[in-house]
């Protein structure tokens, strides 16, 4: 496995290994055990802001990692997951500059906030699936090339 592969599994992992950890543990637990439910949403509202960081960080390397010419970048799982990682891009940057800033203002105003906190779930839920179909595809291609390189 070469340099390119384990860096680039490495950045998927890290990927949707940060948005499971966040949306499914860490999260609910905020709910849990903060005294209200607005103090949770404002941690959790928080720690959104520092997974699209990361989210864009990592979508952003695997993007440069994925395009090297020394990249295995003409298998097929390799171009399906540039495609993923391009939609997980989209989706983290969305969600952050779109519908987040429309939840707090639907918060304070009183206005349509299950829509855009469902909606921006749905987005979240999305950029999880496109971050596990990469790191599924990555490593699909990885263990292609070591049975390849084994016959």
């Amino acid at each position: 496995m070469n340099t390119h592969s384990r860096l680039s599994i490495l950045l998927a992992a890290l990927w949707w290994g940060s948005l499971s950890g966040l949306g499914f543990i860490v999260v609910p637990l905020l709910f849990v055990h903060l005294p209200s439910p607005a103090a949770a949403g404002a941690m959790a509202a928080k720690l959104f802001t520092a997974q699209t960081w990361l989210s864009i960080g990592c979508t952003m390397l695997l993007l440069m990692v994925l395009n090297k010419k020394e990249a295995p970048a003409a298998s097929l799982p390799v171009q399906a997951a540039m495609k993923f990682v391009v939609a997980g891009l989209l989706l983290a940057v969305l969600v952050e500059f779109a519908v987040a800033p429309r939840i707090v203002s639907a918060r304070a105003d009183g206005g349509s906030l299950r829509l855009w906190h469902g909606l921006g779930s749905v987005m979240y839920l999305a950029q999880w699936l496109a971050a596990g179909w990469t790191l599924w595809s990555l490593s699909l291609s990885s263990k292609r090339t070591r049975d390849q390189q084994s016959s």
